[in-house]
Protein backbone atom coordinates (compact mmCIF):
# COMPACT_ATOMS: atom_id res chain seq x y z
CA UNK A 1 0.00 0.00 0.00
CA UNK A 2 1.65 3.39 -1.11
CA UNK A 3 0.00 6.38 0.70
CA UNK A 4 0.85 10.21 0.64
CA UNK A 5 0.87 12.36 4.15
CA UNK A 6 0.39 15.79 4.52
CA UNK A 7 1.68 17.56 7.59
CA UNK A 8 2.68 20.53 8.97
CA UNK A 9 6.06 21.53 11.12
CA UNK A 10 6.59 24.37 13.30
CA UNK A 11 7.61 25.45 16.22
CA UNK A 12 11.03 24.03 17.40
CA UNK A 13 10.96 21.42 14.80
CA UNK A 14 11.67 24.03 11.79
CA UNK A 15 15.61 23.70 13.02
CA UNK A 16 15.13 20.34 12.39
CA UNK A 17 17.21 18.37 8.99
CA UNK A 18 15.86 16.22 6.66
CA UNK A 19 17.42 13.51 7.76
CA UNK A 20 16.50 13.77 11.89
CA UNK A 21 12.77 14.62 9.94
CA UNK A 22 13.34 11.55 8.52
CA UNK A 23 14.50 9.53 11.82
CA UNK A 24 11.01 11.37 13.60
CA UNK A 25 8.45 9.23 10.73
CA UNK A 26 10.35 6.27 11.17
CA UNK A 27 10.34 6.12 14.87
CA UNK A 28 6.55 7.22 14.70
CA UNK A 29 5.54 4.66 12.20
CA UNK A 30 7.01 1.88 14.44
CA UNK A 31 5.17 3.27 18.05
CA UNK A 32 2.00 3.52 16.16
CA UNK A 33 2.33 0.09 14.42
CA UNK A 34 1.93 0.77 10.96
CA UNK A 35 3.51 -2.54 8.72
CA UNK A 36 5.89 -0.63 6.88
CA UNK A 37 7.68 -1.76 4.01
CA UNK A 38 11.44 -2.31 4.13
CA UNK A 39 14.31 -1.72 1.16
CA UNK A 40 16.26 -5.04 0.37
CA UNK A 41 19.72 -5.62 1.06
CA UNK A 42 22.59 -5.88 3.81
CA UNK A 43 20.87 -2.60 5.57
CA UNK A 44 17.16 -2.72 4.77
CA UNK A 45 15.33 0.81 5.42
CA UNK A 46 11.26 1.55 6.01
CA UNK A 47 10.56 2.86 2.24
CA UNK A 48 9.68 6.06 3.48
CA UNK A 49 10.43 9.48 1.58
CA UNK A 50 9.49 13.18 1.87
CA UNK A 51 9.37 15.63 -0.88
CA UNK A 52 10.95 19.00 -1.58
CA UNK A 53 13.20 19.12 1.54
CA UNK A 54 12.45 22.63 3.53
CA UNK A 55 15.46 24.62 4.55
CA UNK A 56 16.60 24.98 8.48
CA UNK A 57 14.11 27.82 10.30
CA UNK A 58 11.29 27.44 8.03
CA UNK A 59 7.63 26.17 9.33
CA UNK A 60 5.52 25.03 6.88
CA UNK A 61 1.95 24.14 6.86
CA UNK A 62 1.95 21.69 3.64
CA UNK A 63 4.47 19.03 3.78
CA UNK A 64 4.37 15.64 1.45
CA UNK A 65 6.04 12.42 3.02
CA UNK A 66 5.12 9.09 1.18
CA UNK A 67 5.11 5.47 2.58
CA UNK A 68 4.86 1.88 1.91
CA UNK A 69 3.02 -0.35 4.09
CA UNK A 70 3.02 -4.25 3.78
CA UNK A 71 -0.74 -4.26 3.89
CA UNK A 72 -3.82 -2.44 3.22
CA UNK A 73 -5.07 0.14 6.15
CA UNK A 74 -7.72 2.45 6.36
CA UNK A 75 -6.61 6.25 5.84
CA UNK A 76 -8.11 7.71 9.10
CA UNK A 77 -6.83 4.87 11.02
CA UNK A 78 -2.85 5.50 9.84
CA UNK A 79 -4.20 9.56 10.31
CA UNK A 80 -5.00 8.95 13.86
CA UNK A 81 -2.48 6.78 14.99
CA UNK A 82 0.42 8.53 13.81
CA UNK A 83 -0.80 11.86 14.67
CA UNK A 84 -1.11 10.04 18.49
CA UNK A 85 2.47 9.57 18.46
CA UNK A 86 4.51 12.61 16.53
CA UNK A 87 6.20 15.27 18.85
CA UNK A 88 5.19 18.73 19.33
CA UNK A 89 5.01 20.71 16.35
CA UNK A 90 4.23 18.31 13.99
CA UNK A 91 1.13 17.02 12.70
CA UNK A 92 -0.90 15.20 9.95
CA UNK A 93 -3.70 17.13 8.19
CA UNK A 94 -4.46 14.67 5.38
CA UNK A 95 -3.65 10.64 4.41
CA UNK A 96 -4.58 9.15 0.82
CA UNK A 97 -3.99 6.11 -1.05
CA UNK A 98 -1.69 6.46 -4.03
CA UNK A 99 -1.71 5.05 -6.88
CA UNK A 100 1.27 2.23 -7.27
CA UNK A 101 2.25 3.05 -11.12
CA UNK A 102 1.84 7.12 -10.29
CA UNK A 103 5.42 8.92 -10.42
CA UNK A 104 7.13 9.47 -7.41
CA UNK A 105 6.00 12.63 -5.60
CA UNK A 106 9.16 14.75 -6.21
CA UNK A 107 9.19 14.54 -9.81
CA UNK A 108 5.45 16.16 -9.60
CA UNK A 109 6.37 19.38 -7.61
CA UNK A 110 6.34 22.52 -9.81
CA UNK A 111 5.83 25.36 -7.47
CA UNK A 112 6.14 26.08 -3.87
CA UNK A 113 3.95 28.84 -2.30
CA UNK A 114 5.60 30.97 0.96
CA UNK A 115 4.26 33.50 3.00
CA UNK A 116 6.84 35.51 4.53
CA UNK A 117 5.94 37.74 7.75
CA UNK A 118 7.98 41.28 7.85
CA UNK A 119 9.06 42.23 11.07
CA UNK A 120 11.41 45.18 10.23
CA UNK A 121 10.78 48.96 9.97
CA UNK A 122 9.68 49.17 6.27
CA UNK A 123 6.80 50.90 4.78
CA UNK A 124 4.14 49.23 2.71
CA UNK A 125 4.71 51.88 0.04
CA UNK A 126 8.59 51.20 -0.17
CA UNK A 127 8.65 47.33 0.04
CA UNK A 128 5.74 47.55 -3.05
CA UNK A 129 8.10 49.73 -5.18
CA UNK A 130 10.67 47.05 -4.45
CA UNK A 131 8.55 44.26 -5.25
CA UNK A 132 7.31 45.95 -8.92
CA UNK A 133 11.08 46.50 -9.29
CA UNK A 134 11.55 42.49 -9.30
CA UNK A 135 8.59 42.16 -11.15
CA UNK A 136 9.43 44.77 -14.14
CA UNK A 137 13.16 43.10 -14.34
CA UNK A 138 13.87 40.83 -17.10
CA UNK A 139 16.48 39.08 -15.56
CA UNK A 140 18.11 38.68 -12.04
CA UNK A 141 21.56 37.10 -12.45
CA UNK A 142 22.25 35.88 -9.49
CA UNK A 143 25.05 33.41 -7.81
CA UNK A 144 24.81 29.93 -6.01
CA UNK A 145 27.22 27.85 -5.02
CA UNK A 146 29.88 29.44 -7.51
CA UNK A 147 27.33 29.13 -9.73
CA UNK A 148 25.12 31.92 -11.86
CA UNK A 149 21.48 31.90 -12.28
CA UNK A 150 18.52 33.60 -13.42
CA UNK A 151 16.34 34.13 -10.29
CA UNK A 152 13.88 36.24 -11.93
CA UNK A 153 13.17 33.08 -13.72
CA UNK A 154 12.06 31.29 -10.56
CA UNK A 155 9.23 33.74 -9.20
CA UNK A 156 5.99 32.89 -10.96
CA UNK A 157 4.01 34.81 -8.78
CA UNK A 158 5.46 38.07 -5.94
CA UNK A 159 2.83 40.19 -3.92
CA UNK A 160 2.25 41.84 -0.71
CA UNK A 161 -1.01 40.81 1.47
CA UNK A 162 -2.57 42.92 4.34
CA UNK A 163 -4.53 41.29 6.63
CA UNK A 164 -2.68 37.82 6.50
CA UNK A 165 0.08 36.59 8.63
CA UNK A 166 1.94 33.56 9.53
CA UNK A 167 2.91 32.28 13.20
CA UNK A 168 4.35 35.78 13.81
CA UNK A 169 1.14 37.45 13.15
CA UNK A 170 2.88 40.30 11.69
CA UNK A 171 0.58 43.07 9.54
CA UNK A 172 2.37 42.95 6.18
CA UNK A 173 3.37 39.99 4.40
CA UNK A 174 4.63 38.60 0.98
CA UNK A 175 3.42 35.78 -1.24
CA UNK A 176 5.84 34.09 -2.75
CA UNK A 177 5.16 31.07 -5.74
CA UNK A 178 8.65 29.92 -6.70
CA UNK A 179 9.67 27.30 -8.88
CA UNK A 180 10.65 24.02 -7.45
CA UNK A 181 11.13 21.78 -10.30
CA UNK A 182 14.55 19.64 -9.89
CA UNK A 183 17.56 21.86 -11.08
CA UNK A 184 15.19 25.05 -11.30
CA UNK A 185 14.41 25.58 -7.61
CA UNK A 186 13.74 28.97 -5.87
CA UNK A 187 15.00 30.16 -2.37
CA UNK A 188 12.63 32.54 -0.32
CA UNK A 189 15.38 34.09 1.41
CA UNK A 190 17.48 34.58 -2.36
CA UNK A 191 14.14 36.74 -2.88
CA UNK A 192 14.14 38.74 0.36
CA UNK A 193 17.69 39.47 -0.22
CA UNK A 194 16.87 41.07 -3.96
CA UNK A 195 14.03 43.03 -1.40
CA UNK A 196 17.05 43.78 0.55
CA UNK A 197 14.90 42.59 3.62
CA UNK A 198 16.89 41.25 6.27
CA UNK A 199 16.24 37.60 6.91
CA UNK A 200 16.11 38.38 10.52
CA UNK A 201 13.45 40.59 9.82
CA UNK A 202 11.19 38.14 7.95
CA UNK A 203 9.15 35.02 9.24
CA UNK A 204 9.08 32.13 6.72
CA UNK A 205 6.27 29.47 6.68
CA UNK A 206 5.35 27.16 3.29
CA UNK A 207 2.17 27.11 2.77
CA UNK A 208 1.71 25.41 -0.53
CA UNK A 209 3.53 22.64 -2.65
CA UNK A 210 1.91 22.78 -6.45
CA UNK A 211 1.76 19.51 -8.37
CA UNK A 212 1.82 19.23 -12.20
Amino acid sequence: MRIRITFSKRDALRYSSQLDVHKIWERSARRAGLPLTYSQGFHPQPKLSIANALPLGISSRAEFLEMRLDKELETTSILNELNCKLPDGMRISRVEKVDEKEPSIQTRITFAEYLVGIDGPISESDLQVKVEDILACVSLPRHRRGKQYDLRQLIDQLYLMKGNSNESNPSLSIFMRLSAREGATGRPEEVLDALSIPIENARIERIGLILS
